[in-house]
């Protein structure tokens, strides 16, 4: 059986103005070997062209962890974030990370749930699920938007991804 995200109230996908979700199953990586490329976000524009001047508060960082607070540039937006569900992947346990974010300003605010799962499935595979729920007008504006800017960029997120990954683990595939 595969795992799902945990939604927190007010972030249920179907009653918020934007939902996005992408998946990818690999074989021959490991939630451990995805785990650090995801969960340190200074990584992130090495391989993810839609996210910049990623930046930790109260000197916090490099890695993500629950309640840490960070903020980065994405989809024309700074967003700010606070890490609300983090459990690092272990035998069994699928890896879950999941970060409240806001940008923007009166009508031009945007909050946001992005939520990610990492689980090693049987047959030496990975399962890669990330889902992000949006609230706001410019959540509206983006949903209504073709072709879909999130879903798209999220799956280049999770190519470049799975590319570091294999990259680091020799594994050029």
């Amino acid at each position: 059986m595969m795992n799902a995200i945990d939604w927190p109230q007010g972030y249920l996908p179907g009653a918020t103005d934007n939902f996005v979700s992408n998946e990818v199953i690999l074989a021959g990586l490991t939630a451990a070997e995805i785990w650090t490329f995801l969960t340190e976000p200074a990584r992130w524009p090495s391989y993810y062209a839609n996210s910049a001047n990623v930046r930790f508060h109260s000197g916090d960082g490099p890695a993500l962890a629950l309640g840490r607070r960070f903020s980065f540039d994405t989809f024309g937006f700074t967003i700010n974030a606070e890490v609300v569900e983090y459990v690092a992947p272990a035998r069994d346990v699928p890896g879950r990370v999941g970060w409240h974010g806001w940008g923007g300003e009166g009508d031009g605010r945007l909050d946001v749930h992005h939520a990610w799962l990492v689980e090693d499935l049987e047959g030496n595979r990975v399962r890669i699920l990330t889902q992000e729920t949006q609230n706001g007008a410019p959540a509206k504006e983006l949903a209504t938007t073709w072709p879909n800017p999130m879903l798209n960029g999220h799956q280049e997120w999770l190519d470049g991804l799975t590319a570091a990954a294999r990259g680091a683990s020799g594994d050029g595939s």
